[in-house]
């Protein structure tokens, strides 16, 4: 099984989780996770020096955390005796530091100049004119930003912390006492955008890596994989087809294409668009769970506008059920807000979730090289697998009006957070004129969800022309002929169900 040495050549943050996980996923599959977890952060640091922080103790004190995380846990820290069920994107203390504690900065680029337009546009006394150029006192600054608006060379800098200024609703705060960041649970979506944009990796998600391998290990358990429309492209230019045999190869007894669940959605979608529309009501999707949180959470009044359809996710493990009642079933994405929608909403449908990312430290242990195995089956249709993009997911629904021949919806894409949350507020003020708001959270859509396995512009070509290769394009027969059709494709609860 293949191993990681000492980590003295790699300061990428990306880079050092992957080794985090690897050894994670390595100890795991030996079955002996339990003994080694806590030499890990030993085994990937020099002894004697320090790479990444200020000492080799800080480092392990971290590499700790994450391997705590790797294995279902939470970091160790008394904030997080009392945390939230579903809760999935955590704070590493040790790890939150080197980020400007002050928001607004004086640079080089201030002229001392005669105008003191900054000071004057201060309300609080907070910046005063020095022979070397304007000072703020931060004792007084209130961070309105007023100063950085008047200053006519821009020579006052706004640092806010990346990850406060990356979340969509405000939920990264930062103690009073400590100066750490913190989430505040009941506004996170967790959507995993905090988790990218930390330049120190102090922010991360729990894994469920070490629970699905120890299933695997278990000869008395069937455990079935299901893998999003957006995998095509995250380990090289394979196919669904040769990749489905390679997932297999990790342990898996088999591997289903979420894709067809994407068909099943759309079908079944299209059809409550079109009743609702006929009953003059607005749709917003409901297949992106950051999305879904997004409403739940900060614009509840606008619940029932949520379509009752469920996810491909649930879809496709609803469809697996009924023909493996007693298997294991184990979703993988590069959505960490999956993870949150199984805990929370799915618990009894779905066993586990996993990122691309973890994914591919279990890749890199069992060294699957997926242009040896011979090409599967594929099953879903063009529009099922293009749910991984922006546009997908009403695209699929145009389709199925188009071969019901009913007249299609309008429809308005949301490509990212922002875009969201326009037009949810405007369909909250009535001033939507559209049927159907299509909602995902991150930019471009799953494909660049904050657990891809490469960075986006790696895995887009790829995925681009896996899609543009796929020879399916009938929705509503892919889903007769598989059987899905006869899936409840409802929301627990809901009126449809």
């Amino acid at each position: 099984m293949k191993d990681i040495g000492i980590l003295n050549d790699v300061t990428d943050i990306s880079e050092i989780k992957r080794a985090l996980l690897i050894k994670v996923a390595k100890y795991s599959y030996e079955g002996n996770i339990l003994s080694h977890y806590e030499s890990i952060p030993y085994e990937l640091t020099d002894r004697s020096k320090a790479v990444f922080r200020c000492c080799v103790y800080k480092e392990r004190a971290i590499f700790a955390d994450r391997v705590r995380l790797g294995m279902g846990r939470q970091p160790l820290d008394e904030r997080y005796n009392e945390n939230k069920v579903g809760q999935i994107v955590y704070v590493i203390p040790p790890a939150c530091e080197g980020c400007p504690i002050e928001r607004f900065n004086v640079t080089n680029n201030c002229h001392s100049c005669l105008a003191q337009k900054c000071v004057k546009a201060c309300k609080f006394g907070a910046i005063t004119k020095t022979p070397k150029g304007a000072y703020i006192d931060h004792s007084k600054c209130k961070e309105c930003g007023a100063c950085m608006k008047a200053c006519p060379y821009n020579a006052i800098a706004d640092t806010e912390r990346p990850c406060k200024k990356s979340c969509p609703v405000s939920a990264i705060e930062i103690s009073e006492d400590s100066n750490l960041a913190l989430i505040n649970e009941d506004k996170c979506i967790n959507c995993g955008r905090c988790v990218s944009s930390c330049p120190f990796g102090a922010i991360s998600d729990v894994s469920m890596l070490s629970n699905v391998i120890a299933e695997i290990n278990d000869p008395n358990v069937k455990i079935i994989a299901m893998v999003a429309p957006s995998v095509e492209g995250q380990f090289g230019p394979y196919s669904i087809k040769q990749l489905k045999a390679g997932i297999k190869d990790l342990g898996f007894d088999d591997c289903y294409e979420v894709s067809l669940g994407g068909d099943i959605t759309a079908y079944r979608e299209a059809e409550e668009v079109i009743e609702r529309v006929s009953q003059g009501k607005k749709t917003t999707t409901s297949c992106c769970p950051a999305f879904f949180n997004l409403i739940e959470k900060h614009y509840p009044t606008l619940m029932d506008k949520v379509s009752t359809t469920v996810s491909p996710m649930v879809g496709l493990a609803r469809h697996i059920r009924n023909l493996e009642p007693d298997a294991k079933i184990v979703f993988v994405g590069p959505c960490i807000a999956k993870k949150n929608e199984v805990i929370t909403r799915y618990p009894e449908e779905i066993d586990y979730c996993l990122t691309f990312d973890e994914m591919a430290a279990m890749i890199y242990t069992k060294e699957i090289d997926f242009s040896k195995y011979e090409p599967e089956d594929e099953v879903a249709s063009y529009y099922g697998k293009g749910f991984a993009k922006s546009g997908g997911v009403a695209g699929a629904v145009m389709k199925v009006c188009k071969e019901k021949n009913i007249e299609p919806p309008t429809a308005v894409l949301c490509n990212g957070v922002d875009e969201c949350k326009k037009n949810l507020m405007l369909l909250k003020v009535n001033r939507f004129d559209a049927d159907l708001i299509e909602g995902m959270v991150c930019d471009g859509g799953c494909i660049n969800g904050p657990g891809k396995a490469k960075p986006l512009m790696e895995l887009k070509k790829d995925y681009e022309k896996l899609l543009k290769a796929t020879e399916n394009t009938e929705v509503i027969k892919t889903c007769d002929d598989t059987g899905i059709s006869a899936v409840n494709m409802h929301r627990p609860g809901t009126h449809h169900e």
